[in-house]
């Protein structure tokens, strides 16, 4: 038996003197690698810390109630008594080649290397007395699963760790090499810290008219880099931890069908599984004709920031497109933007988008909407591009280029139709409101099937996927989405628009709350937005409402809850809230609706 060791309380990040708040191993008991030991709470979260050797308990140094940092000692571990596997893998090097040596039975070195890989290794085996590792052992090339769940984005990982709570034997497939897919790795929070940090610029040069001047920012765009990563890692190694504690088998590889039951990987391994959830996700789309040119970037190449660009266009004023144009105009690149459509954010109402325009239209160098790009060529000074508009047309030259012209569903690149899946001409696989495609034990979420393309929707949609999958009964039911544009100022929405209701001749009525009014708003420079709700004209129940200026993302949750729980005016009225805060513009605007309304003078119109 080895000596004992201590399990040491493991990074906590920026927090120290964390409280334990259980204890789930006792003296004698026995460990296996990634086996919960005890629980820490910090004030954002609870976390399990996991032990990293086998072996029994010999003491537990920690009790619940006391508060520890990392690098202190929980428990001591009687390591498990080595076996002949671990002799093997413990040989030196000096010891397999004089292994090696020993069985060729010459005594120059050059007859030693001539002995081929196969015989080698067959010489160190012999002399640890271990024996050959039969090529048939390796489960990574055939493996079977109740549910095998294809990509970890937020709806895969959802789906796999559900299905797993629910008792499922659960095989998650994911192409990166950590979880996330592309979400986590190279879309919604990598970018989200980013437009952090250019939020931070922004806010700090807005002060210098209030009496606080700060100096030029100097900019480290490879130091930024790695705390974005850092940041991505945090949530990936999270998900990772979630994995093991709920047994979820995780494989590193790209999937595709073979059959209704079967899957081929990449790395030459197989699945079979009696029932699938398919999160493969969308990708961005690419621009015809545009030449192969590393300056010429789609939004994951957007936050490779090294160096950063002089001038960059960005085709496309979508949500994502205008996002990480934001970024860039923050840390000092000249930006432009060329948009096919006759306005930023198409489909958007135009009274959200607005009071962003006015603001980016005085930041960035161009904006040109109703015109197209006709050509991208690449050149030794920069990428030249042809453009033709209703107002202008020209040629311009740029260091970088970002195609943001939206996204494809991948229902076509994992050979759905092998297994029977209907897939689209889109790319987009059709399902009912239990997830279900055509083919019954084949489920599809997420951005495959469909639009909105949102992290948010996936999720619930999983948690749908992986109980019907599970026997239980469950649809997905919800009444609305909120969509967000995580810009500055954000733009958010919910529910009915007044594009749409004016489009499907929707009768509504509006009432809305300038932020012009509110002492929250006031108080952090930020007066341009606004907040406004549509009602049902005979009930009075809330149908929709949009919100634009900061954390806009983060009050829409109250319009979607509302709309949910067939709340109407004087619902979200009469609920106390907090002041001063920008939520209380909610409640205005419900307020103005009912003529209730005191902090501005709006007849009520009925």
């Amino acid at each position: 038996m080895a000596g004992s060791k201590d399990l040491l309380v493991p990074d906590l990040g920026d927090f120290s003197d964390v409280e334990v708040i259980e204890v789930l191993v006792s003296p004698g008991d026995e460990l296996q690698v990634d086996d919960s030991v005890i629980v820490l709470e910090t004030d954002k979260a609870s976390m399990d810390v996991p032990a990293t050797d086998a072996g029994k308990v010999a003491a537990v140094h920690v009790s619940v109630g006391d508060k520890v940092s990392a690098g202190d000692a929980i428990l001591a571990i009687e390591a498990a008594e080595e076996s002949d596997d671990d002799k093997t893998v413990l040989m030196s090097q000096a010891e397999q080649q004089a292994a090696i040596a020993a069985a060729a039975d010459e005594e120059e070195s050059d007859k030693t290397r001539l002995m081929s890989p196969e015989d080698q290794q067959a010489a160190i085996a012999a002399a640890a007395n271990v024996p050959e590792e039969s090529p048939e052992a390796d489960s990574s090339k055939s493996q079977s699963a109740d549910l095998v769940v294809i990509g970890s984005g937020p709806g895969g990982y959802t789906a796999a760790f559900r299905a797993a709570d629910l008792g499922m034997d659960v095989t998650l497939v994911e192409r990166y090499p950590s979880l996330g897919g592309v979400c986590l790795n190279v879309g919604c929070i990598p970018s989200k810290a980013l437009l952090h940090a250019a939020k931070v610029i922004d806010d700090a040069a807005a002060m210098a008219k209030h009496g606080i001047q700060f100096g030029v920012p100097r900019i480290d765009p490879a130091a930024l880099g790695e705390w974005k990563n850092s940041v991505v890692g945090r949530l990936t190694g999270g998900l990772t931890q979630l994995a093991k504690q709920r047994k979820v088998t995780v494989v590193q590889a790209t999937a595709r069908f073979e059959s209704a039951n079967r899957l081929i990987l990449d790395n030459g391994g197989t699945i079979e599984f009696k029932q699938c959830i398919i999160a493969a996700g969308s990708q961005s789309a690419s621009l015809a004709g545009a030449p192969d040119d590393p300056r010429i970037i789609d939004s994951t190449g957007a936050l490779e920031l090294d160096p950063l660009p002089k001038r960059l266009l960005v085709i496309g004023g979508g949500i994502i497109g205008l996002e990480m144009a934001c970024v860039y105009s923050s840390l000092g690149t000249s930006v432009s933007v060329i948009e096919l459509t006759d306005s930023l954010m198409p489909g958007t109402d135009p009274d959200l988008v607005r009071p962003l325009q006015r603001i980016i239209g005085k930041q960035y160098e161009r904006i040109l909407l109703g015109t197209k790009v006709t050509s991208l060529r690449a050149t030794v000074p920069g990428i030249e591009v042809r453009y033709d508009g209703d107002k202008e047309s020209g040629t311009e030259l740029y260091d970088r280029v970002l195609v943001s012209i939206g996204r494809s569903a991948n229902g076509k690149r994992i050979d759905a139709h092998l297994a029977g899946v209907e897939v689209d001409d889109r790319g987009i696989i059709p399902v009912d409101r239990q997830m279900r495609t055509n083919v019954p034990n084949i489920f599809a979420i997420g951005d495959i099937v469909g639009d909105p393309m949102l992290a948010h929707k996936a999720t619930h949609e999983a948690k749908v996927a992986a109980e019907v999958a599970a026997g239980e009964k469950s649809s997905f039911d919800a009444r609305v989405i909120p969509s967000v544009a995580y810009t500055d100022p954000e733009i958010a929405w919910v529910g009915l628009t007044e594009t749409d209701a004016k489009r499907d001749g929707i009768e509504y009525e509006k009432a809305q709350f300038p932020w012009a009014a509110s002492g929250r708003a006031l108080s952090l420079g930020r007066d341009e937005g606004m907040t406004k709700l549509l009602f049902d004209q005979a009930s009075g129940q809330v149908l929709g409402g949009g919100i634009v200026g900061p954390n806009a993302g983060d009050l829409i949750a109250e319009v979607g809850l509302a709309i949910e729980m067939g709340a109407d005016a004087s619902d979200i009225g009469l609920t106390i809230h907090p002041h001063p805060t920008l939520s209380e513009t909610v409640a205005f605007s419900a307020e103005a609706y009912e003529g209730t309304l005191t902090d501005l003078y709006i007849p009520r119109k009925k």
